[in-house]
């Protein structure tokens, strides 16, 4: 009784049958729960002790599930969800210019980027994903759709080297980008980045000024680099010399920088890319896909260089789906390198999370279960015909379990899924309006 009296309250204790805190690496927390108030977890530690030790006001005990951080899809274009399935079985280039960029020039302003947001945050709750790393055009309602929906998102601030809705000169796609990036400094939940295109699509210039408004305001630089063969050769003709090479003459190659597909690499640039601290996002299921090539995660491990995993939009994947891209990474992995043991299932889980964090500059708020981190938590029901027996519970979350089996969800402490149930989310409303896009989208789509 004395202990029940001097037992803390707390907001919410989530009880599981094991805890996988992923820092610090490898351990897997049997019979756990985890404490939080205000947002915060508070501690983690075995349920006997956390049921003394604390009163919550909300207990949710599933003990044949698995609770782990929140998975981080670093490196997406959520407005693009409306878009699925729009030119499908094409390569990259011919994918982009002749079907992508035509029917966006057409459809894209405020409402298709919110309405694409708010479906794909659906998608992602529903998946046991609770940040994302955005990179698309009109960022200002990217980061209100996120902030109204309560989930965590570092939004990109777009450049590219041509007009657009967004944007129609150099001078005001900066200064738009300073615009979005003050109007939310210090928002709870969304933060921003730089996000050129790509090399082939963004000048010397524009990298110069991003490379210094980028140390200024301390932000992350999202950019597509060495995504293909075809790209890399093209640099060469244009720039006599590959896209990194360039990067780095630039100034750009330094722990700001998140690197995305990377399937084009020379042992030289995996050395630079580690002594600089570059993070690198692995897009496994849409580079298959595009016939991009493939990334060498194995070596970029193994040089120590920071891993993240991002699903790419839903016009190139075609899906949001984190646990799915888990499994490819790490199955390609072993293919690539020719080594079973390659990208085990602890790390391509650490890419999911703590990596994904770490690349935003969001490591030290999220994508681990720690006190003093904010409670971005995924709990998910193992105890499912598809993932019994368990002998080892990270291998089973990597190579066995379906996004369909996450049961709860929360962002910064909120509720986001319960039982499987998306809170406060209208999911008919959602449709509908997938729907009218889907018809306008038919409409003006170029022929195949």
């Amino acid at each position: 009784m004395n202990e029940r009296n001097d037992a803390k309250p707390c907001d919410l204790l989530i009880e599981a049958g094991w805890v996988v805190p992923v820092e610090p690496a490898g351990v897997v927390l049997e019979d756990h729960a985890v404490a939080v108030t205000g947002g915060e977890i508070l501690a983690v530690l075995p349920r006997a002790q956390a049921r003394a030790r604390f009163t919550a006001a909300e207990v949710v005990s599933r003990p044949g599930g698995v609770l782990i951080p929140g998975l981080v899809n670093a490196h997406c274009h959520n407005p693009m969800t409306l878009m699925r399935g729009v030119a499908d079985d094409l390569p990259l280039m011919t994918w982009l210019h002749d079907h992508i960029w035509p029917v966006e020039g057409k459809v894209i302003g405020p409402e298709f980027v919110a309405d694409g947001v708010e479906l794909s945050i659906a998608e992602m709750l529903r998946g046991g994903t609770t940040c994302a790393n955005e990179n698309y055009f009109f960022p200002d309602a990217q980061g209100a759709t996120y902030a109204r929906m309560g989930f965590r998102a570092v939004v990109g601030l777009p450049l590219i080297e041509f007009p657009t809705a967004w944007a129609k000169s150099q001078d005001e796609y900066f200064d738009k980008a300073l615009e979005v990036h003050d109007r939310f400094r210090g928002e709870r939940l969304v933060t921003t980045a730089f996000a050129p295109h790509a090399p082939y699509t963004v000048s010397d210039e524009s990298f110069g000024r991003i490379r210094m408004l980028a140390d200024q305001l301390d932000i992350p630089v999202h950019c597509h680099v060495h995504e293909t063969a075809q790209e890399v050769d093209d640099a060469l003709k244009q720039h006599g010399m590959r896209q990194i090479a360039r990067l780095d003459r630039l100034g750009l190659v330094n722990s700001q920088l998140i690197a995305v597909h990377m399937t084009q690499l020379n042992d030289a640039e995996i050395r630079l890319c580690a002594e600089r601290g570059v993070s690198v996002v692995h897009c496994p299921e849409s580079n298959l896909k595009l016939a991009s090539g493939f990334c060498p995660t194995e070596k970029l491990s193994q040089a120590g260089i920071n891993l993240a995993l991002g699903t790419d939009g839903c016009a190139s994947n075609n899906d949001l789906d984190m646990f799915g891209e888990m499994r490819t990474t790490a199955l390609l992995a072993k293919g690539v390198a020719g080594e079973a043991a390659a990208m085990d299932a602890g790390r391509v889980l650490r890419m999911a999370t703590l990596g994904g964090a770490r690349a935003m500059g969001l490591g030290e708020v999220t994508g681990s279960i720690q006190a003093g981190k904010r409670a971005d938590l995924t709990l998910v029901d193992m105890d499912a015909i598809e993932t019994v027996p368990m002998y080892d519970v990270v291998a089973q979350l990597v190579y066995a379990t379906g996004r369909h089996q996450v049961c709860d969800v929360w962002v910064d402490g909120q509720r986001k899924l319960d039982a499987g149930r998306l809170v406060d989310i209208d999911t008919d409303a959602l449709k509908a309006k997938a729907r009218e896009w889907q018809q306008r989208i038919a409409a003006i789509r170029p022929p195949r």
